[in-house]
């Protein structure tokens, strides 16, 4: 059934990469939990303890505001197709802006995204295992385009005002710090 690893092993690695979807846990001392849903082309291992995802503009920013409280981060991985697993990376995070030149590092490991607004690298501590026995099986149909031909068609200075307006405090009101200098 489940294993504890303090590593992402070589399997565990193609396991990653074939998945179309990962989820995305964070917690500040305070307020909300938040568990965000992630797809697209947007998650790297770089070693068997580190991992860079992309953070494409959304809706809000909590992540952000919850890592600036308290870097703490799970990230989720479930088989909906094949043999069944749900995989779980711990750690701690940081953030990475595009002011920042660890984001600009990374960023060339993925696709151009006019909508990309952060990069978060999280140190792995714990990679835990379990069945996934009642995780339903599904079919991976496509990709959604929608939030990449937004992000294109609002182009870099209305995605930075979109930025300012939602996405610069986080719904119990922490700063995500995502314009500041």
């Amino acid at each position: 059934m489940g294993k504890k690893l303090d590593f992402i092993t070589t399997e565990l690695q193609e396991f990653i990469a074939n998945q179309k979807l990962f989820f995305v846990g964070t917690a500040s001392n305070d307020g909300r939990v938040n568990v965000s849903p992630k797809g697209t082309d947007s998650f790297r291992v770089i070693s068997k303890n580190k991992i860079v995802w992309l953070n494409l503009t959304g809706s809000g920013n909590e992540t952000a505001a919850h890592l600036l409280k308290n870097n703490r981060m799970t990230i989720m991985f479930c088989a909906f197709e094949g043999k069944p697993l749900i995989l779980r990376l711990y750690g701690e995070a940081k953030i990475y802006h595009k002011r920042d030149s660890e984001f600009h590092k990374y960023y060339n490991m993925f696709p151009k995204n006019v909508g990309a607004r952060q990069i978060i690298e999280m140190e792995v501590d714990l990679v835990q295992t379990s069945c996934g026995f009642a995780v339903p099986f599904m079919d991976f149909k496509e990709e959604r385009t929608t939030l990449n031909s937004w992000a294109a068609k609002q182009g870099e200075d209305k995605i930075l005002e979109y930025w300012k307006n939602k996405n610069s405090i986080s719904i119990d009101g922490f700063e995500t710090k995502i314009l500041d200098d």
